[in-house]
């Protein structure tokens, strides 16, 4: 599990463990919170294919799916 404080996502970086198009490390550019102030989704930019999507934050804390940084 990978730990993290979620308020600091931001510009955060992250390597797919299993990388899909030639699309290996991510960035992450935008929160989305919900009306209470709680994050709920961070959308991740493709650094080589500059595609973005957005997914739960939580999916990122799985170490089998991504790792923290630029490997």
């Amino acid at each position: 599990m990978n730990r993290f404080n979620p308020t600091k996502l931001r510009l955060s970086k992250w390597t797919a463990c299993e990388p899909r198009n030639r699309e290996k490390h991510f960035l992450v550019i935008d929160l989305q919170y919900d009306d209470a102030g709680v994050l709920q989704q961070v959308e991740l930019q493709a650094v080589y294919s500059l595609r973005s999507e957005w997914i739960d934050w939580r999916q990122l804390r799985d170490d089998l799916s991504w790792r923290m940084g630029w490997h």
